[in-house]
């Protein structure tokens, strides 16, 4: 493997650790607001946070880059602040990132919170619990299957992203070259052989992943009834 691939690798990887762990920090109290909630216009905020699965990323990044760029409103006032243009950085494939992968960390956090119903959160609270209490000793344990289709969801989503981050980033080898664009480089480059080392490289992690998000839930499942 090349050393191009290797940074583009590690570029990756740290792309979609942070932006995972941004989404579950920020989608965990959304979607149990999104659960819990009866306000009768919260479809408008479901529907927005689902764009990113209807959209074409191009889309997506064509918007981002207008708002991250220097003479956007977040990234004019990043630069106004003492900052750099947020478009083309680490930075800005971040933030393209967590906008991008929020449906597939969110949903099936809703779902999960959803699925809990509100006897278990009843009983606690007859028991004196309160509300943080019944969230983290309670809510969080039973939707724990959540938490993990979640977290390999929108860590896998992240890894195969292309257009939002060619968009937001461009490809720039060793500071925003991730390993979809690294592969599209080769291809246009006929090496075959590379595209091959590192497509077959993703494809086996994504199956794996997938396995282990399958055969966990599974588990969980035995184990309730």
């Amino acid at each position: 493997m090349e050393t191009s691939d290797l940074s583009a690798l590690s570029i990756t990887l740290q792309l979609a650790g942070l932006t995972t762990l941004i989404l579950l920090l920020l989608g965990t109290p959304l979607a149990w607001w999104l659960a819990r909630s009866r306000w009768r216009y919260k479809f408008l905020l479901e529907a927005v946070i689902a764009l990113p699965l209807v959209l074409p990323p191009t889309v997506l990044g064509f918007y981002l880059l207008i708002a991250l760029g220097p003479n956007g409103p977040i990234g004019g006032l990043a630069e106004a602040l003492g900052g750099r243009s947020l478009a083309f950085s680490f930075t800005g494939l971040v933030i393209g990132s967590v906008f991008y992968s929020m449906p597939f960390v969110v949903q099936p956090l809703q779902n999960a919170f959803t699925a809990i119903g509100p006897r278990p959160l009843e009983v606690a609270a007859t028991l004196r619990a309160g509300p943080l209490d019944r969230f983290f000793t309670v809510a969080v344990p039973l939707a724990r299957s959540g938490f993990l289709t979640a977290t390999v969801l929108g860590f896998a989503h992240t890894v195969g992203e292309f257009g939002v981050v060619l968009m937001i980033g461009g490809n720039i080898p060793g500071e925003t070259q991730v390993l979809s664009i690294a592969i599209y480089d080769h291809v246009e480059a006929l090496e075959y052989g590379q595209a091959h080392w590192l497509s077959g490289g993703l494809l086996a992690m994504s199956f794996a992943l997938l396995i282990l998000v399958y055969a966990l839930n599974r588990r969980f499942a035995v184990v309730k009834s």
